[in-house]
């Protein structure tokens, strides 16, 4: 659930980043009702009324129990029950309507949902909504079905040879370019700090298959002394030099190495260390469905939502990761490259 204004913020910068976004140029917002008034409900709503483009109207939600009518939950309020629908499509002018029951068995209004829809009105899923207008997945309440039955998840074998030969040249290319920059980035690191220039650490990457990552040392050599930890704001581990590898991404150069070997691809969800991934699972739904790719130098979380350290940040992280294993493509991944190298050049998001 969005919570913080600095979270609508990132819904909002995320929702212009969108490959597929429909634009509304000169047409007036669509009005909708929400059918449900549960924790898919609120999200969606929270999402509707925060859009600067102003897609949909929202009217109002429609709950399962009576003694909800007249509820405020986000800005609109509970106006009528489930029965209702028909009249409140009527009352309201509803141009569309947006399905979001956790659980629609004995209570999904089938019949009048399918009156409405010969009738011209829209009738969405609220996941696939939900997706549609903020970039990432709701995975609170997800059934398993959605993903199952989803239109997305494929795995072209055109689409996967093209996305490895742009792993190949972009990190050729990348490595040639920037050979001069890290070899002074190198001597920086050996006279800011003892210790080694490179340093490698254990992630989980494809199918689950730990593998060793390369990077740039921006830490001091005794950092996890005292075991495996989160990174913090202000990390009092980071070194001088480190701060500004870390700010400018620069840490993170030396992972090209790992995408020529296969390990990793220019574009993916960032591979999480094996500690964490136990931890994650554990509480986040549908955690290792970001297994099913390679993971990436950089990726639609990373370009979306401020850089993610903290339980609840993974929990955002995975809705991006997951819309972005979803809907793979070849533009989607150069769409991702352009919007890092935006990131990279404003410093934004790095911790």
């Amino acid at each position: 659930m969005i919570k913080t204004q600095d979270e609508r913020s990132q819904v909002m910068f995320s929702h212009d980043a969108l490959v597929d976004r429909r634009f509304h140029f000169g047409l007036a917002p669509k009005r909708i009702l929400i059918v449900g008034d549960g924790p898919l409900a609120n999200n969606l709503a929270r999402v509707l009324v925060g859009d600067r483009g102003r897609a949909y109207d929202l009217v109002g939600f429609l709950s399962c129990d009576a003694v909800h009518v007249g509820r405020r939950i986000v800005h609109p309020k509970v106006i009528g029950t489930i029965d209702s629908l028909y009249a409140c499509v009527e009352q309201y002018a509803a141009k569309a309507v947006a399905v979001c029951l956790e659980d629609p068995r004995g209570i999904m209004p089938v019949d009048t949902l399918l009156d409405i829809k010969a009738m011209g009105v829209e009738v969405f899923d609220g996941h696939q909504l939900y997706e549609e207008e903020c970039g990432r997945m709701s995975i609170d309440e997800l059934k398993p079905s959605f993903l199952i039955f989803s239109p997305g998840f494929r795995r072209k074998r055109l689409v996967m040879f093209c996305k490895r030969i742009e792993d190949i040249l972009g990190a050729l290319v990348g490595l040639m370019l920037l050979l001069p920059m890290l070899l002074l980035v190198a001597l920086l690191i050996k006279l800011d700090s003892p210790g080694p220039v490179l340093y490698q650490q254990t992630r989980v990457g494809f199918r689950g298959i730990p593998f060793r990552l390369l990077k740039f040392r921006s830490m001091r050599q005794d950092a996890e002394v005292e075991g495996v930890q989160w990174a913090t704001e202000a990390d009092a581990r980071v070194t001088r030099v480190g701060y500004w590898l870390r700010k400018l991404r620069l840490d993170e150069v030396p992972q090209l190495i790992n995408v020529l070997k296969g390990e990793m691809s220019l574009v993916g969800p960032r591979p999480e260390r094996p500690q964490f991934v136990e931890e994650l699972r554990t509480f986040i739904p549908f955690y290792d469905l970001r297994h099913t790719v390679r993971p990436g130098l950089s990726g639609w979380a990373q370009t979306c939502f401020r850089y993610g350290a903290y339980r609840q940040d993974s929990h955002t992280k995975l809705q991006y990761d997951l819309y972005y294993v979803k809907n793979l493509s070849i533009w989607l991944d150069l769409r991702i490259l352009l919007n890092t190298i935006q990131v990279v050049l404003l410093g934004t998001g790095a911790r």
